[in-house]
């Protein structure tokens, strides 16, 4: 006779078994749709939010002003990233570093991440609007159209500088709580963008070295795939000096605090660049994650610092 379950026959287990199915399900979906919005890219990206408020304040924002601008900013971000993933889905389908997407697992529907992506992106523009101001619900609203359109649908399968000029809607949130704050786009913010532009391609095309079959597989022509890793580690170098040069034009809108500091940092990012290519030249085994990591490290530190030199009211250098 086979063992009976202490719980079988007995009256409301058959109910239990269905709940707690259910609970699984209705975390699976909604972790599904989290994914859809890549929330390690947004926390990247919400990074840079908080200490552009800061310095465009000059001191501590409302609470209620940085908390409006960081969900939107979340929307926003993440309206983008799952318009990117319905788009992307075939090319997700046959990387290995993708294949756990949820359009690719088939967790969620295209057109029900398209509905997703859509609703996120009206919320985050309905928000900001009503929450902080007209300008940075539309710099809101352009920065998605420009990392679909643009970057998504036209320059990622077309060209080896794609991640160059798409990785400008990465650099939007710095702008975003700028004008959140003050209503404007002021020259710091500006200088700001700068930063995370020049700063990207090197990020990521160490990630993109990492992973090039996986691109060369997708047909996408990251430039790891098309170049020789000397031509691309020369490429990271030029970027990663003119990023050290933007955080400098920062200086006088600052304090000594983050000159002092963004000058340590620039220097250990540069080393870290330096070792990669030279390392690439004299063709001894590299390791392009340590320069990934790093730079991840390097562009919070950046931002830390701002945040912190102007949350204390340090005297500005000015030239």
């Amino acid at each position: 006779m086979p063992p009976v379950s202490p719980t079988q026959g007995m009256p409301g287990s058959t109910a239990v078994d269905a709940t707690t199915t259910s609970g699984r399900s209705v975390r699976a979906v909604l972790g599904a749709y989290v994914a859809l919005m890549k929330p390690r890219v947004i926390e990247l990206l919400l990074v840079t939010t908080i200490p552009a408020m800061l310095l465009a304040q000059r001191g501590i924002p409302s609470v209620w002003l940085v908390l409006a601008t960081l969900l939107g900013g979340t929307m926003a971000a993440g309206s983008a990233n799952a318009l990117n993933c319905v788009i992307d889905a075939d090319i997700d389908a046959v990387m290995k570093r993708t294949k756990a997407r949820p359009l690719v697992r088939h967790t969620v529907t295209p057109r029900n991440a398209l509905i997703f992506g859509l609703v996120l992106g009206v919320a985050s523009f309905a928000l900001l609007l009503l929450m902080t101001n007209w300008l940075a619900a539309v710099l809101a609203v352009a920065a998605i159209l420009f990392y679909v359109l643009v970057y998504t649908m036209l320059l990622k399968r077309r060209t080896s500088q794609n991640i160059v000029w798409g990785g400008a809607a990465g650099c939007m949130p710095v702008v975003i709580s700028w004008a959140a704050v003050t209503g404007t786009v002021g020259w710091p913010a500006l200088v700001m963008f700068g930063v995370v532009f020049c700063w990207t391609p090197p990020h990521f095309w160490a990630l993109a070295m990492k992973f090039k079959d996986d691109y060369a597989r997708a047909g996408v022509p990251m430039l790891p795939v098309v170049a020789t890793q000397e031509r691309v580690s020369r490429q990271i170098i030029v970027y990663s000096w003119v990023t050290v040069a933007c955080t400098l034009l920062l200086v006088p809108a600052t304090g000594w605090l983050y000159a002092a500091f963004t000058i340590a940092f620039g220097c250990w990012f540069l080393i870290t660049a330096h070792r990669l290519h030279s390392g690439i030249k004299r063709g001894t085994r590299t390791n392009p994650m340590t320069l990934f990591h790093v730079s991840n490290t390097y562009l919070m530190l950046v931002f830390v610092a701002v945040a912190v030199d102007s949350a204390l009211h340090l005297p500005v250098i000015g030239f």
